[in-house]
């Protein structure tokens, strides 16, 4: 099949039928059910497509989950770089890896192994950009006397001389944290039960609830900026306008500028996944000890099956034909090991396709010893950011793929994180925003995202006569093809591949037969 190879055109071997093998988020024996193509070589555009219908590669083997049958659904997610923001959570790591390497400081926190959950601040952040300015002002007003009022009276039960404040001072006060957990703080009113013998005193408000004034004091804080940023409410302005604080993009964090006597030195390196690649086959030995490790301590794979053939054919090998078209990336298309070196050390490796439209990552392996640093949480964000760099040349370029998220696996939740990102419908193969899908998923393992009862696969097979077949060093229309075999069995074979490929990669692709 050498010979094949050079062909600039992708050429795959079906395999007829649906696997079944063991799960390995749910453990089912036989539960985990999908069509399989090895792929001889495969163009970038090609796999792009393929990408987009729900496929995906583990070395040269590319598969797609037959979705409404397998054990455990795994929906194809894409975040959109271009608006990307990091949370707080992934903020933190991007933190704990510059300190680590300004300072040689080792945080505690998340190991790899724990996907970190956003907090609730990182969920709602984007909701406070929506009320508008008019809203904020009215809201503002009102809960700021009200708050104002409560201390005033409080510090006159206390003997104490009244203390002017406006809503500022108390948000300030909040975000010093003069308040415990569950407590009240001094800025609110909490009434005694009144003495035996004494009756409540009327002419005075009702107490409220502990929770009631969170609630009202959270709300008063995200009030208290409009979405420009700038201080609203009652008190005047003073002074000048500033500009409105603008929060650090995902560049300022990652490319923060270290001390010259900085502890350690990280090197990010791009790598070819190539044998012909100098780069590539130097550091391949230590690459390798880094992927056994890994396999061992973290997935507790036995040694003897995560050794250089497995690691060889997982990782080494791709089906992808390098392309570099004048108008495109200047490290062109292909499949690579974005490398992380660490004082002349590989700890960590990203195995990533670049692709028409995306950045597709593949797989990670990192040193078990260096899992403190989060380097799962932050190989993604380097990728999203490399995604965003590729942008600048190739303006299609866009997206970055994590491969499948699998809602029905808690561990494989830590995928929608990311924001914004999509889900691909699986019956029509259009991008719906996560946030639309997972009211849906949480009460079904396998649904259809795209609410539109009408609309169907606009990209599916309608005439597989045009299929491309290479058969016996020739390559010819499927229709010609049938006309020449007897074998009924065979025709239902190719029609599934191309209903799973899609009409414009049945055209495209060549399907080879012995």
């Amino acid at each position: 099949m050498a010979a094949c190879a050079a062909l600039p055109s992708s050429l795959v071997e079906y395999f007829e039928g649906e696997d079944f093998y063991r799960c390995g988020y749910c453990k089912n024996e036989s539960g985990s059910r999908s069509n399989g193509m090895w792929a001889h070589s495969m163009t970038v555009q090609d796999y792009q497509d393929l990408v987009d219908r729900g496929w995906r590669r583990s070395g040269k083997y590319v598969y797609k989950p037959v979705m409404n049958q397998t054990c455990c659904p795994q929906y194809t997610i894409r975040c959109r770089s271009l608006q990307f923001q990091p949370s707080k959570s992934q903020k933190k790591v991007l933190k704990k890896m510059l300190k680590f390497l300004a300072k040689g400081e080792v945080s505690k926190g998340h190991c790899e192994d724990e996907p970190m959950e956003p907090p609730l601040e990182d969920a709602v952040a984007g909701d406070v950009a929506f009320i508008s300015k008019l809203d904020v002002q009215c809201d503002l007003k009102k809960l700021g006397d009200s708050l104002k009022e409560s201390l005033e009276r409080e510090d006159k039960e206390k003997g104490k001389p009244v203390k002017k404040e406006d809503p500022k001072e108390l948000i300030q006060a909040q975000e010093r944290g003069e308040w415990g957990s569950g407590e009240p703080s001094r800025s609110v009113e909490v009434r005694s039960a009144p003495q035996p013998g004494k009756g409540a005193d009327l002419s005075k408000p009702p107490c409220r609830k502990a929770k009631e004034i969170r609630k009202e004091r959270k709300r008063l804080k995200l009030m208290q900026q409009n979405p420009a940023g700038e201080p609203t409410g009652g008190q005047a302005q003073r002074g000048p306008k500033t500009e409105p604080h603008q929060p650090r993009s995902l560049e300022d964090l990652i490319f923060e500028s270290l001390p010259e006597n900085a502890s350690h030195k990280l090197e990010v390196r791009l790598v070819p996944v190539s044998w012909e690649d100098a780069e590539f086959t130097s550091s391949f030995s230590q690459s390798l000890s880094l992927y056994v490790k890994y396999q061992v301590a973290v997935h507790r794979d036995p040694p003897e099956e995560c050794g250089k053939t497995e690691f060889t054919g997982f990782l080494c090998t791709s089906p992808l034909e390098p392309e570099n078209p004048p108008n495109g990336p200047d490290c062109g298309y292909g499949s690579f090991h974005q490398q992380y070196w660490l004082d002349g050390k590989i700890i960590a490796v990203g195995v990533i396709d670049i692709l028409p439209h995306c950045v597709s990552s593949v797989y990670l392996y990192y040193d078990p010893d260096y899992s403190f640093l989060s380097l799962g949480v932050y190989s993604a964000l380097r990728e999203i950011a490399f995604t965003r760099q590729l942008h600048e040349k190739v303006p299609q370029l866009s997206y970055y793929y994590m491969g499948f998220y699998i809602h029905s696996c808690p561990k494989m939740r830590y995928k929608g994180h990311y924001r914004p990102s999509d889900l691909l419908c699986p019956e029509t193969y259009v991008w719906v925003p996560i946030e639309q899908c997972l009211p849906s998923l949480e009460n079904s393992k396998y649904c259809r995202f795209n609410q539109d009862p009408e609309a169907a696969d606009e990209g599916c097979s309608k005439d597989p006569d045009r299929l491309r077949v290479f058969h016996k060093k020739a390559i010819v229309p499927y229709g010609v093809y049938r006309r020449q075999q007897r074998d009924p069995s065979e025709d239902a074979a190719v029609r599934q591949y191309a209903s799973l490929v899609g009409q414009a990669c049945a055209e495209r692709m060549l399907l080879f037969r012995s």
